[in-house]
């Protein structure tokens, strides 16, 4: 199902305070009452999740058929019971998600012509082209003129429009990542706080609304929030997207990337100051611009197929409503098999992003299988291709297994810090909602506080597994583990956050460590756990503020919960 831009201002994975390194042990205060969870067994799943044996868990690879039959058998073996696709009557352990696979065949040939003359472009570093998703089975474009659209939005009851008009059929739009205000920290887009106008997937979207050939967009770290290697080993190996009846009315034909120096230079090229178009894109009186005497030329064979990956759904059934039902998520996936790092290694393990969210999933299923039976439902939904753009959750989310109207909430594990304690927790974005009021006082009983998402300017609530169900007015949230270490405090959480962004997240370094202890995991899963039960065996129904632009969808429900 297409992600619909609006003014609701609304994916990978989210990376909010990840550990590049262990800290020490260290003692925690008492805490209340609740089971625990097995450090060493959590490490031994993170450990199995992200060996090479496992490929990198790309979806409709080897490492998903792996992925799969482990994940299987630890909920058999934790005492969870199918709750996937019905078969004959019967629950399967999965659910099926058709996914367009697509991929780019050899090198593609890539070049920028200054008056004529050809420049080329190497895939991976100057630039990083996507496989095309709107169903092209070749790429062939030549000398296409290219066109300065702003930050490419058009958002009306902003009464803002980057496009004004502009006729983009036959041409490639150059845009710049994040929201108008992302620099200047006020203004129509929430200061620093992306909008879903800021996310990549909109101004892709968009640019086929408005018949573009293509759309580039000028890749610069701090907005993005990420660097140039996750940029390429995000966008330049196989590519999926949910099956759509028009793809095009979604995808351009050619979608990328491109590097800040490399944008500079065609702009210098084209007698334009990048910095000064820059700043009279932020604001409303911008009007799109021509880059003269250049144009773009793309050539590449693409292959693409619908295949079915798939989402592994335990559940344990509840005792008095068992119709209603709270939901644990996480993703099983990760970026498989890719280009090399300076080590020579391809396979992207995905060790923190996010075995250690699938792992929880597994340990939470055992320990509600263990404990007296909930009330309501609980299902332990393990989703594929987050990493594609959260098509698994998506999927779901659009054809859910169980009602979203009488889905109480859903909770989402992505990237944990398999390290020591923190005196904190942190979510992807901080939409008011009562779920969270109540995460926050469950894990006041533990002594820990609540931080509000560290940067908010990077659109983390948009780029997790909880966010198909916001926008359909399902309360979630997703977890992130805190910065306040207790050995170390904020200075230790945020450098190695920092270094894990930089050095590990989306590339194969992010590996398995045998010195993680996983303390501070374990006493986090017991806050989630204590949440989820609580909700399991009440008959509340948490929802957004009033405010909310989700509240509305939720509310529209109300009449079948309050149905006998």
């Amino acid at each position: 199902m297409k992600l619909i831009a609006t003014p609701l201002a609304v994916l990978c994975a989210a990376v909010l305070s990840m550990p590049a390194y262990a800290a020490k042990p260290a003692k925690t205060p008492k805490a209340p009452k609740a089971p625990t969870f097995d450090t060493k067994r959590l490490s031994e799943e993170v450990k199995t999740l992200s060996s090479d044996d496992f490929q990198g868990r790309g979806p409709a690879t080897e490492g998903e058929t792996k992925t799969i039959d482990y994940l299987v058998a630890q909920f058999k073996a934790a005492g969870v019971q199918p709750g996937g696709d019905l078969k004959d009557g019967k629950r399967l352990w999965t659910q099926a998600v058709p996914l367009l696979r697509s991929q780019i065949t050899g090198t593609p040939t890539l070049s920028y012509s200054i008056k004529k003359k050809a420049r080329p472009l190497t895939q991976g570093n100057e630039i990083a082209v996507r496989a095309a998703l709107d169903g092209s089975k070749n790429v062939s474009i030549k000398n296409a003129p290219l066109v300065f659209a702003g930050y490419g939005v058009s958002a009306p009851e902003r009464q803002w429009d980057d496009f004004k008009g502009v006729d983009l059929k036959g041409k490639i739009a150059v845009v710049l990542i994040n929201d108008p205000d992302f620099e200047t920290g006020s203004g129509d887009f929430g200061g620093k706080a992306m909008t879903y106008y800021g996310r990549w997937t909109y101004k892709y979207e968009e640019a086929a609304r408005r018949g573009a050939l293509g759309l580039l967009i000028v890749h610069e770290t701090d907005p993005a929030s990420y660097g140039w290697a996750t940029v390429k080993n995000s966008n330049t190996n196989t590519m999926f997207d949910v099956v759509r009846d028009n793809p095009g009315a979604t995808h351009p034909t050619l979608e990328g990337w491109i590097q800040r120096d490399t944008a500079v230079a065609l702009f210098k090229s084209a007698g334009l100051d990048f910095d000064k178009l820059k700043k009279q894109a932020q604001t409303r009186d911008f009007k799109p611009v021509t880059l003269k005497n250049i144009s773009f030329s793309a050539n590449y064979a693409v292959d693409s197929e619908v295949i079915t990956s798939q989402n592994v759904v335990g559940r344990v059934e509840g005792s008095k409503r068992p119709d209603e039902t709270v939901i644990y998520s996480a993703h099983w996936d990760h970026l498989g098999i890719g280009q090399p790092d300076a080590k020579g290694d391809t396979i992207y393990n995905g060790a923190v992003d996010n075995a250690t969210g699938t792992a929880a999933l597994i340990e939470m299923g055992r320990t509600f299988a263990k404990a007296k039976k909930p009330q309501r439902s609980v299902v332990f939904l393990a989703v594929t291709a987050e990493e594609k753009g959260l098509l698994g959750s998506e999927y779901y989310s659009a054809k859910p297994l169980y009602p979203l109207a009488k889905t109480v909430a859903v909770i989402n594990t992505d990237a944990l810090d398999p390290t020591g304690p923190a005196r904190d927790f942190t979510t992807s974005g901080s939409a008011k909602q009562e779920l969270l009021d109540e995460l926050i006082a469950t894990a006041q009983k533990w002594n820990v506080t609540y931080a509000p998402d560290p940067k908010p300017e990077a659109g983390h609530f948009f780029r997790s597994d909880h966010f198909p169900f916001a926008k359909r007015g399902v309360p979630a949230v997703s977890f992130g583990s805190g910065e306040d270490k207790v050995d170390g405090g904020v200075a230790a959480g945020k450098a190695e956050g920092e270094a894990y962004v930089k050095d590990r997240y989306h590339q194969p370094a992010d590996q398995w460590e045998a010195s993680w202890t996983f303390t501070g995991m374990a006493r986090d899963l017991q806050i989630l756990y204590t949440l989820g039960s609580d909700l399991a065996n009440s008959t509340r129904w948490p929802n957004w503020a009033e405010d909310s632009e989700f509240r509305a969808a939720r509310d529209e429900s109300a009449g079948e919960r309050a149905a006998k």
